[in-house]
């Protein structure tokens, strides 16, 4: 392994990213619009103005239905935002104040107290909005990884150390029983009805762990990170070149193979290759990347995926591309955007209707806002994908 060096502009500093119209070639101009638009209808037919800046789960609301959305799914709908506040120029900057009400809605789910004794984001809202809820360690990674994006967008120290303090819990989730079958790991959930270790519980840990060690240099990060990488890496990497989904404390692997379970190793093996300059972690990064096109896009299966997945898949190819420069993955994605818009969106509403199901949930929008949000950013900004 060569030393540990910083390729890139991450060094511990703020990504000031000018917004260059020439760097704007692959997206299509009208991304723009489309993220607006979908935004709106976000907002129309999910936000919640009783004065908890949360959302619903889905539309219409059901008979049943919580009175708010989950945690996992909330995180996604504060992403677009994110995502969104990211739009070159004034678009971007008309979002900001969203942006801060998200974080208050985010805010609704932390809890200072959990099973291993660290605060973290429960999977639904607390007192007085709800009785709060089992932690995942996936939900909360998402939101931390969130935080980094803030940071790296303005420089907001609360969001970089809200992301410690979610880095700090997934490493508490590590299995530290070695009888188990396949010791190590990150546990998926706190909740007792599950001991299952997963792709998603580890591998944006690993990304979370690296993005921290860019940030403050700590090797602790780097250390935890690299280990949460090679028990994946270990157990749950199939001979195709993808990842399969968990392994549970019987030994049993599931080995569904989900589109965000590979764009993240893609991710993480970018970071290990801007850290370490070695190479061998680019090629990794391609090698997923090539064997994820080629098993998702190519056939098609792309659309059999759930939008929420395919987001966090496309965003890290992105980040490959920020280092290796190949446009097939924007390029990807944006056939992915202009076929779901021109099959599943109704136009009346601007809601997105997947499968035969009537009603949108709100991950699902949230989702694609995402994807024309960062549609409509420089390629140059990339690099702060996840």
């Amino acid at each position: 392994m060569k030393r540990r060096t910083m390729l890139g502009v991450l060094g511990g500093t703020i990504l000031g990213i000018a917004a260059s119209p020439s760097l704007m070639a692959y997206a299509h101009e009208d991304s723009r619009a489309q993220a607006s638009a979908s935004y709106d209808a976000l907002q129309k037919y999910f936000y919640v103005p009783d004065g908890s800046h949360l959302y619903h789960e889905q539309y219409p609301v059901a008979t049943g239905d919580n009175p708010y959305s989950y945690e996992w799914p909330f995180s996604q709908a504060h992403i677009a935002t994110l995502d969104l506040a990211n739009i070159p120029g004034s678009t971007g900057s008309s979002y900001l104040s969203a942006l801060q009400d998200r974080w208050l809605g985010q805010e609704r789910y932390w809890n200072t107290t959990g099973s291993t004794g660290l605060p973290g984001y429960d999977s639904y809202a607390r007192p007085p909005y709800g009785n709060g809820g089992d932690k995942f360690y996936d939900d909360n990674e998402w939101v931390g990884l969130a935080c980094i994006q803030r940071y790296l967008m303005n420089g907001d120290t609360v969001a970089l150390e809200r992301a410690k303090q979610i880095f700090a819990l997934v490493v508490s989730g590590w299995d530290t029983d070695a009888s188990h079958p396949a010791p190590g790991g990150v546990f998926w959930t706190q909740a007792p009805w599950s001991h299952d270790r997963n792709t998603v519980s580890n591998m944006p840990g690993a990304e979370l762990g690296l993005r921290l060690y860019q940030l403050t240099r700590n090797n602790y990060y780097f250390e935890w990170a690299q280990k949460m990488y090679n028990w994946t890496n270990t157990y749950l990497l199939a001979p195709n070149g993808l990842y399969w989904d968990h392994i549970d404390l019987a030994g049993n692997i599931e080995k569904t193979q989900w589109s965000y379970n590979q764009g993240v190793p893609v991710g993480v093996n970018v970071l290990f290759y801007q850290v370490t300059g070695d190479a061998t972690y680019l090629q990794r990064a391609q090698n997923i990347a090539n064997a994820a096109l080629d098993y998702y896009v190519a056939t098609n299966k792309i659309y059999q995926q759930p939008a929420f997945f395919n987001s966090i898949f496309f965003k890290n190819l992105l980040l490959l591309q920020s280092v290796d420069h190949d446009t097939r993955y924007v390029k990807a994605m944006q056939s992915y955007a202009d076929q779901v818009w021109q099959t599943s969106r109704d136009a009346t509403t601007g809601l997105f209707h997947f499968g035969n199901s009537s009603s949108t949930q709100m991950i699902e929008q949230a989702a694609m806002t995402q994807i024309y949000a960062v549609l409509s950013w420089s390629p140059s900004q990339y690099r702060i994908l996840y």
